[in-house]
This record gives structure tokens, C-alpha cells and sequence, in this order.
């Protein structure tokens, strides 16, 4: 990673009518960095995206993405990114490798077939190039995809939550796959709703209702928050939960395994409501708290339009 930029925008905007999707977002991600694009659903992740790729046209804005611009030269652009989208888009009776081959041809690749070979290598799919993309598990068919997206080299990966519905032993392989093609130079945009995925991401972005909440890195997006968290362990957290709730400054109580997360962003109205509770048999602790703690305090905090 270094610190030139493969993205630079400022003030992306895009109207559906009434509706602003996006509303005026930066971002910068340099080149070789993987960047968490996180927010719940809705919340204009994949608009964003696609203007960034050409396929929307954005109504406000300007920048630079993969040192084309993002208003006049999208044709450019759209040949430089790989999209993964959201659902499994390719053909179902075709196999591995016909899937491939096609992609190829709609890119109008020279040495297809060695692009293709290539890619499946990449991608430990030369063992299965002639099983049907339909027959193929959750897994696989991510690999497929990833494969798709690499095959006219491209210089920077749009995903839009590769990982959905595929199980930790895949989406682990996944994101080492992603680390080794960022230290040969790939950069990446990826949106996600797993946080243990996000705290992979060399750096995050947090919007909700179209506008950006915070960015930085794992520590940064922390550090911004301002949020204290205390960790309770002991019987029946369970009952703990509704009465925490109801003080003032509690913003979450909430189960995480064997303990129990209170947060808020005053320190001492969130000590004064756990004082109670201070006592056997719970035993608590501060905690640093969790990118989820932060995650749910910007979605109650500032997702509202002001």
C-alpha cells in the first residue's frame, strides 16, 4: 500500500426523486488498501458503488477513481474495475470454465484461454472447471465470482458483500485471498455487515441514509466514537438488560457471549447506572469497546437526518 490514491471523490450525490441515496459523500482510498464500506441495509452502499464503476451517473459530485474521471470518463473506468455484486449473476448451466471463457469474450481479452486458465488458478478452480456454476456451494460460487471479476486485470475490486450466506471456513479463505492480491498492489472498496470482517480492512467508512457518519482506521473509527464500555460476567445477565436500559446514559446493554456490554458516551452517568450491579456475584471490568458497540451507537446516534 502506498499513499497514492486509486479513489478520490468529494460531494457524491444521487437522487431517485425525493429520495437522496447518497448525499454528498467523500471518500479516498489509496492504492493496494482494502477499505470497509459499512452501514445497514439502505443505507446507499451499493448506489455509491455503482456511480464509483460507471454504472449510475452520479447527480452531484467530482473526483478522480483510478486516475479517470468519475463524471466524463466512466467508459475508462468500468474497464479498470472488477464489480462483485451482491448476488451469484452468472450463468447456472454453463461450467467454471465456459463461465470464464465467456466473461473473457464480453471483455474482448486477448489470450483468453490463458486468462482463463489463469484465473481459475488463482482461484483453485482448475479441479472443478467443468462442474456447472449451479451445482456449485456458496463457496465456490464466491470464488467463481472473484475469479469473473479478476479476468481483464483489473486495477481496483468493487464487492458488494462478497460474503453473504457463505460459512466461516469459506469467508475466511476469501479474506486471505483478499489480503495476498492487496500486497501485489489490488485495491479494494468492500461493503460488508460482518464486523469481524470489517476489522480486516486496512481502513473503514461509516454511512447511514446516504450520508457519512465517521472514517478511518479500526482505532481511529474507536478513538471517534467516544464510547465507554463496561463488561459484566454472572448469572442471569438476561435480567440485567431491560433495568441498565432504562438509565440515563445507557445507550446499548447487550449479550455478547458469557458477558454483558454497557455503553454510552458519558463516563460517568454509564459508572452511576452500573453501580448498582457492582457487587457479587458479577464481576466488571473496562473494555475497549467493539467495532458492533460502535457500530450500533452511529446507527442510533446519527443515522436521523438532521
Amino acid at each position: 500500500m502506498n499513499d497514492a490514491l486509486a479513489i478520490d471523490v468529494r460531494g457524491m450525490t444521487k437522487r431517485f426523486g425525493s429520495l437522496v441515496a447518497v448525499d454528498h459523500i467523500d471518500l479516498q482510498v489509496r492504492q493496494g488498501e482494502i477499505h470497509g464500506f459499512l452501514g445497514p441495509n439502505g443505507s446507499g452502499k451499493t448506489t455509491f458503488i455503482r456511480m464509483l464503476c460507471g454504472l449510475l451517473k452520479p447527480d452531484d459530485g467530482h473526483g478522480i477513481c483510478l486516475d479517470h474521471n468519475v463524471i466524463t470518463q466512466s467508459e475508462a473506468i468500468k474497464r479498470q474495475v472488477g464489480y462483485m455484486t451482491q448476488r451469484f449473476s452468472f450463468w447456472e448451466d454453463l461450467s467454471i470454465r465456459e463461465n470464464l471463457d465467456f466473461i473473457g469474450r464480453m471483455y474482448g481479452i486477448a489470450h483468453r484461454r490463458q486468462a482463463v486458465h489463469d484465473a481459475m488458478r488463482r482461484l483453485g478452480l482448475e479441479n472443478r472447471q467443468h462442474q456447472l456454476a449451479g451445482s456449485l456451494s456458496g463457496g465456490w460460487k464466491q470464488r467463481l465470482a472473484l475469479a469473473a471479476c479478476m479476468i481483464h486485470r483489473p486495477r481496483l475490486l468493487l464487492l458488494d458483500e462478497p460474503t453473504a450466506g457463505v460459512d466461516p471456513v469459506a469467508r475466511r479463505e476469501f479474506w486471505d485471498e483478499i489480503h495476498a492480491l492487496a500486497e501485489e498492489g489490488l485495491t479494494f472498496l468492500i461493503t460488508t455487515h460482518y464486523m469481524d470482517e470489517a476489522e480486516r480492512c486496512h481502513r473503514l467508512a461509516f454511512i447511514a441514509a446516504g450520508r457519512m457518519l465517521t472514517r478511518g482506521s479500526l482505532d481511529e473509527v474507536v478513538a471517534d466514537s467516544k464510547l465507554v464500555t463496561w463488561a459484566v460476567n454472572g448469572p442471569d445477565l438476561q435480567k440485567l438488560i431491560a433495568p441498565l436500559q432504562r438509565q440515563p446514559g445507557v445507550e446499548q446493554a447487550t449479550v455478547f457471549g458469557n458477558s454483558l456490554h454497557v455503553s454510552g458516551i458519558n463516563p460517568s452517568e454509564v459508572y452511576r447506572a452500573i453501580t448498582p450491579y457492582q457487587r457479587k456475584p458479577y464481576f466488571w471490568r473496562q473494555v475497549e469497546p467493539s467495532l458492533e458497540d460502535v457500530f450500533v451507537h452511529l446507527m442510533t446516534r446519527k443515522a436521523v437526518p438532521q
